[in-house]
Order: C-alpha cells, then structure tokens, then sequence
C-alpha cells in the first residue's frame, strides 16, 4: 500500500508590507462578514466598510509609521515556513488572509501541488470563525473542491502540551534575562478580542483563551496572573475585562506586586496588537501607576516553537475544511 502523500499549508493574518498596503489590508479585513458581521446585505457591507477603511487607514498610518510603515508579520511567517521546510521534507506554501496581493500567486501554487492531503495549520491557537473560520470560507469560495477536500486542519492547539511548553519556556527565559522573581511577578496574559454577540452564537474562543491561560499558569504558582481581552473595534460589548480597564485599575489587585509582564497569548508573531497597542498604551498605563512594565516577545521564531508545531501537526486530530465554516 502506498504511505499517503502530505503536503503542508502554514496561514496567518498577513499584514501590510508598506504604507502602500494599509488601505488594501483593512479593506480586505473590514469587508470581510466572518469578522464584521454587519448583518447588511453583502455588496452594501462592502460599500460602507471601504469608506470605513479610509478613514482608519489615515488614523492608524501614524502606528504603522512607528514599525517602519509596515508590519512583520509577512516577514516572519515567511521565514517560519522556511524553518518548517527544513524540517518537513515537503512542500510547505503560506496564505496571508488580508494580503489580497498575495493571493493571486498562492492560488498558482497550490492547484500545482500534487499531493494525497494538504495539512492546513492556522497561526491562531484558539479557535474563532473570524480567524481560522474565515480562511477555511475563502478557501471555499476561491479553490477548487479537488482541494479543499484535501484539507485536513488542525483546529485549535489552545491546550496542546507543546504549545503550552513553549509559552511556559518562553516567560521562564524572559524573566531569567530580566531577573524577575515570580512571586513578585504579574503575569497579564493579553488576548484579541471578539465581541460578545458571537459567543452568545455559540463560539468557544473565551474558552479556548482560558485554558490557554490556566494550562500555562500552572507552571508559574508563584506569580499572580491574570487574563483580559485587547484591540476593541467599532460598537457593542466585547469579552470581558479590557486590556485597557484592566491596567487602569491594577492598584486595585496588584498585591504589591511591582513588576508587570504582558504576554500576548493569542498572537503568535509580533504585529501592530502587540508591537504598539500593548508597549505604547497599556504599558505606558502601568508605567504611570509607578509599576514596572515589560512585553514577552511573541513566540515568532523560537525553536521551541518551531518543534511545538511540528508535534502539532502529526499528533493533533483534524478537522474537515467544511466543518470550520460559519452557517450564517
């Protein structure tokens, strides 16, 4: 019997590359219904969400203009799947979502992979339909079903032993480098977040968040830690607490504790979220309370990391590209 043909398949968010390509990412991220679910009539949506876009891609070029005009998140998938091809043996190729640039040369290269099953592993460790969800639809509406039939993804690794080991050898590594002692440590685990509606919906992802945070936690039970929700957009409740309101009231549940460290449990490379949103806003926040304030970088390119997803891959049971779509 022939051993089944895998070929791999890494995807992320995709940020701009220049300033040239803020405007294009927000409208292709505004516009998309699995992240702002309007409930307008789909051309409607659209109309209003690219004036939206315009309108924040002036607002929000001064922060991208502190990262070099441009977010490494491109950069750093791309050189991960490198790493990842070292490793695999295989073809490996990589989708940016909001990156419409992109997208013309990934449908070329995938309709030429000749392969028995196309493993798919999103860059989101918890699940939402308005990451890995929205991705699996636009495969859905952009491939061919040859493909997507092929696709076997891994879901959500939230909890995964190996994800949950190189979170917690990360934040051992950063305060070893920074003398930090855990027992006079906040640990502020800082996730996307979602608005309320969808998880009245049914969507597990505050779930997910959380057994991302207690799993890691058990490693640190010294430290005081403690979870909240960031990068709030447009109107309506989102999960609660804020980043934000959670920093403005740290005197209030600090222990005397002097020493903050973020780290972003959501994100798995560096972008705007953490890059400006976490060291410009909350951390200056904590800094004005005459706290100490410092960022874990995101896992990136750690080793670690990099074996953690590999073990995710062949030990992670899949999900048909199907089953991640949201029925609206």
């Amino acid at each position: 019997m022939l051993e089944k043909k895998t070929h791999y398949l890494l995807v992320n968010f995709g940020g701009p590359r220049s300033a040239q390509e803020i405007y294009p990412f927000l409208a292709s991220l505004l516009t998309d219904q699995d992240v702002v679910r309007s409930g307008l009539p789909s051309f409607i949506h659209r109309l209003v969400f690219k004036c939206v876009a315009k309108i924040r891609a002036r607002r929000i070029s001064k922060e991208y203009a502190l990262m070099g005009n441009k977010s490494p998140i491109y950069e750093d998938t791309e050189a991960l799947a490198e790493a990842l091809r070292l490793h695999l043996k295989a073809p490996l190729l990589t989708f940016h979502r909001y990156l419409p640039a992109t997208h013309v040369q990934f449908i070329e290269e995938i309709k030429r992979l000749e392969c028995d099953e196309i493993r798919v592993f999103p860059l989101f460790p918890q699940f939402t339909y308005a990451t890995t969800g929205s991705v699996a639809r636009w495969f859905s509406n952009f491939l061919p079903d040859t493909l997507t039939t092929k696709m076997r993804w891994i879901k959500s690794y939230a909890a995964h032993p190996a994800f949950i080991q190189a979170h917690q050898n990360q934040i051992r590594k950063f305060l070893a480098e920074n003398n930090l002692a855990e027992a006079e440590t906040i640990l502020l685990f800082s996730a996307h977040g979602i608005p309320e509606k969808f998880v009245e919906k049914g969507e597990l992802y505050p779930d997910e968040c959380l057994a991302s945070f207690q799993a890691i936690m058990q490693a640190f039970p010294q430290s005081l830690g403690r979870l909240s929700y960031q990068s709030k957009f447009g109107r309506g409740e989102w999960i609660k607490p804020y980043t934000i309101d959670v920093c403005k009231q740290i005197l209030e549940w600090n222990q005397g504790r002097q020493h903050v460290v973020f780290i972003p449990i959501s994100f798995t490379s560096d972008h705007i979220e953490t890059l400006v949103e976490i060291e410009n806003e909350y951390m200056t926040e904590v800094r004005e309370a005459n706290l100490k304030a410092y960022r874990v970088p995101c896992l990136t390119l750690d080793p670690q990391w990099i074996e953690a997803i590999l073990a995710i891959l062949t030990e992670t049971n899949c999900a048909l590209n199907q089953m991640l779509i949201r029925r609206k």
